[in-house]
């Protein structure tokens, strides 16, 4: 069973399910293979949109990248409940290290559907932006992924 059909809505055919998780790798495989900078947050709403709105628990996604934006990898580090996400600073710097990644962005869905960041939201960023800071790794942006919006943090001044 697959991470995504795992954290699926209920009753949602797996034939769907496959092409979404096939939609997702495919996205991947293109970020990986064409060397292409994230520079537009439109192209990350979308993947994030994707593959994480309709989710019924809240789940933590971190994106690396190298130094100049590229792609590296993309990992859930935590899974939550419907409505918390337990979130841990040093996992995210042990991941950024293994990768050996230059910057990350951040992004977490929201299953109520509602995008505004809580306070929790905001200090776990601002305590992952100092964590990294400390060894050069940027912080680009802090996504979250609502039923039909997306919210970015750099957009909004949050960061």
């Amino acid at each position: 069973m697959s991470e995504l059909s795992m954290m699926a809505p209920a009753g949602m055919p797996s034939a769907s399910l496959r092409i979404i998780e096939r939609a997702i790798r495919l996205l991947d495989r293109h970020l990986r293979v064409s060397g292409q900078p994230l520079t537009s947050s439109h192209a990350v709403r979308d993947m994030l949109r994707l593959q994480m709105a309709g989710l019924e628990r809240e789940v933590f996604m971190v994106f690396y990248l190298d130094n100049q934006n590229r792609f590296l990898d993309k990992e859930t580090l935590f899974l939550g409940t419907v409505n918390h996400t337990e979130i841990h600073p040093r996992e995210i710097v042990k991941g950024a290290l293994r990768h050996n990644a230059a910057a990350i962005i951040l992004a977490h869905n929201h299953p109520s559907g509602c995008t505004v960041p809580s306070e929790s939201d905001k200090a776990i960023t601002r305590k992952i932006i100092q964590a990294l800071a400390l060894l050069e790794i940027r912080v680009l942006d802090h996504f979250i992924i609502g039923t039909h919006d997306v919210l970015s943090f750099a957009e909004h001044g949050l960061m």
